[in-house]
């Protein structure tokens, strides 16, 4: 059994590999966001999960499972604007979107995703 983990700090690992599935760290807006909209975070947000996928050697159309943490329930309408938008046609992951705290006062959206490993990426898997 072989466990890849990515960029590894002392608390987490930005990805995790198992069996061919990456299980990504929580993804918020990037800092030059943090201040925006929920549109611009949530855009923000998916630019990186699209980014870290590739790191991985995956991408948003082998997506498996979503969990998107909502500062305010208010904002899941404009969210999911942007996510319908990103979301490929027939690849939908599996989805949850709940309400919970944010771990700063700024952000506004939170998202967690695994996704099937289909390439490289930095490593052999």
């Amino acid at each position: 059994m072989t466990i890849v983990r990515h960029d590894t700090k002392a608390r987490m690992s930005r990805a995790v590999i198992h069996n061919g599935i990456a299980y990504l760290c929580g993804q918020v807006a990037s800092p030059e966001a943090r201040h925006g909209d929920i549109t611009e975070q949530t855009e923000s947000m998916l630019a990186r999960v699209d980014a870290l996928l590739a790191e991985v050697g995956s991408d948003r159309e082998h997506l498996l499972t979503a969990t998107i943490y909502l500062k305010d329930g208010h904002d899941f309408a404009a969210m999911n604007a942007v996510w319908d938008a990103w979301v490929p046609t027939g690849h939908a992951p599996a989805r949850t979107c709940v309400c919970a705290p944010m771990p700063a006062d700024e952000l506004k959206v939170e998202i967690t995703v695994t996704a099937a490993v289909v390439a490289g990426g930095d490593y052999p898997y």
